[in-house]
């Protein structure tokens, strides 16, 4: 949540010359609502069955460059079939960046509670494992523009050294 995939991953996309895909814009176009409403809605775990299920449907194919939801990596069915599906990056941004970036976000349900902040650090920790099991290659994006990390990325997608951390 806000690490900037969806910017990078369009500009990766670009460099590489693939399809991309962010799972929450489709969700999005697919249902008419908001992510927000969805979690209203539906809650969590509702949103989280359509994400999974939209997952499998783009792991399909593999071709395309794909911007998951933070959250994606909460069931091990999902870091699996990105790991078979593909290459997987993580997108790591230092807490304080994060907290920067996000501080005045009203649109995202996680952190529509009382200490946003707080709340960000516990997804953070919690999530941080998950992260590092399903990737391939860890990205520090904390201070670098998206088209930097984007060529950061595709070194390493190339498999030359020293484009990640």
């Amino acid at each position: 949540m806000g690490s900037g995939k969806t910017t990078v991953g369009r500009k990766l996309a670009g460099l590489l010359g693939r399809e991309f895909i962010d799972i929450d814009g489709e969700l999005i176009r697919r249902t008419g609502v908001t992510i927000s409403h969805i979690f209203e809605v539906e809650g969590e775990e509702g949103f989280r069955d359509r994400e999974s299920r939209l997952l499998g449907e783009i792991c399909q194919d593999g071709q395309a460059v794909v911007s998951t939801g933070g959250g994606i990596v909460i069931r091990p069915e999902n870091r699996a079939l990105m790991r078979e599906s593909g290459q997987v990056v993580y997108l790591d941004i230092p807490l304080d960046a994060l907290w920067l970036r996000l501080r005045n976000c009203r649109n995202r349900p996680l952190l529509q509670v009382e200490d946003p902040k707080a709340r960000m650090e516990e997804i953070k920790l919690e999530r941080e494992p998950l992260y590092r099991e399903a990737a391939d290659f860890r990205v520090s994006v904390s201070s670098d523009s998206a088209n930097r990390t984007a060529r950061r990325i595709q070194a390493c997608l190339a498999g030359r050294p020293a484009a990640a951390q």
